[in-house]
């Protein structure tokens, strides 16, 4: 691509940031140049975002019919998987896995509740009265 074909697309972060993009000058030499979007990058992001929308709010509705506990939602929100939020807390990923149990995540204690907070930036409070 030449530098003067960076695309110049409209995008949700035009104005306020811009993306180094590396083009062919006049000359045949690459350089860098400044895009403020590109439409098939906007449509790719669009949609990954429709899919963590669409992953929250299945979460929420399991945790709502008792399904599974507020973990799962707090750790899908923070885009986090199973194995990232062991990392994060210091718990072994098979109890992570269990906590997601509603039984099992009822009778953790404040400690291991306390580890899950930090890792979400809430209090144990809203991790435990989570509506």
């Amino acid at each position: 691509m030449k530098k003067s074909e960076i695309p110049q697309d409209d995008s949700p972060l035009k104005g306020w940031t811009r993306e180094v993009c590396y083009a062919k000058n006049e000359e045949g030499k690459y350089e860098a140049g400044l895009s403020t979007g590109w439409s098939i990058k906007k449509d790719a992001l669009d949609g990954a975002w429709e899919e963590v929308e669409r992953r929250i709010n299945e979460a929420l509705q399991k945790v709502r019919a008792n399904e599974a506990s507020p973990i799962l939602y707090f750790m899908e929100k923070s885009l986090m998987d199973e194995g990232v939020l062991a990392h994060y807390t210091g718990i072994w990923k098979w109890r992570v896995k269990r906590h997601l149990k509603p039984q099992v995540f009822s009778k953790l204690n404040d400690k291991v509740l306390q580890k899950y907070a930090n890792a979400f930036e809430i209090s144990i409070d809203e991790l435990k009265n989570f509506k």
